[in-house]
């Protein structure tokens, strides 16, 4: 597994795994055999949520039909790099009928990073996405209303960077973060973790 501390190093120590994961754009032509596929999922399948309700859903596109059907309702940007992705998977989640659960998104949230952390253990690459037609991907899927469309992920092995535009070559490298006591505060907004 390549080592990312050139462009990423933790303040406390944490376990390797979480500063290995990034999304790259880069993707070869390669299919992922089921069993690493679906172990990814499985890890999703794991993931905690309100009153165990699960509302996670996956469409999954393997097949260059499937596929296809996907890169209609992709935008034009992303749409570039993500056709050599073997695999497409739109992640939807259920809206509770209970009103006091609200938490179905925070949930599948959860079962991505579940899944996006197994994917870069099994030494695969993953890339979410929001910048596709949410109504058309309704649409062309057949997704229930009852369900909310969070975003596409594109799955599958690294490829070299010099495959890609100009201005993808230059993004292709893991992004720092800001620092925890930017995004920590204790007891009310605004207190400065010391």
């Amino acid at each position: 597994m390549l080592q990312l501390t050139e462009f990423r190093t933790p303040t406390y120590e944490i376990d390797p795994l979480v500063l290995n994961r990034w999304s790259p754009r880069s993707f070869l032509e390669k299919d992922v055999p089921d069993n690493v596929l679906f172990s990814v999922f499985e890890a999703a399948r794991w993931a905690p949520s309100a009153f165990n309700f699960q509302p996670w859903r996956f469409i999954i596109a393997r097949t260059k039909e499937d596929r296809e059907k996907f890169y209609s309702f992709i935008g034009e940007f992303n749409r570039k790099w993500c056709e050599k992705a073997p695999v497409l998977a739109l992640m939807i989640s259920e809206i509770p009928s209970d009103k006091n659960n609200r938490s179905h998104s925070f949930d599948t949230g959860a079962a991505w990073a579940y899944l996006s952390l197994e994917a870069t253990r099994k030494g695969l690459i993953t890339h979410p996405m929001t910048g596709f037609d949410f109504d058309k991907a309704r649409e062309d899927l057949n997704v229930p209303k009852e369900y909310d469309i969070n975003a596409l992920i594109a799955i599958g092995y690294q490829g070299p960077k010099e495959v890609l535009s100009d201005m993808l070559q230059q993004r292709e490298q893991p992004s720092n973060r800001r620092s925890l006591q930017e995004s920590l505060f204790e007891g009310k907004y605004g207190n400065t973790i010391e």
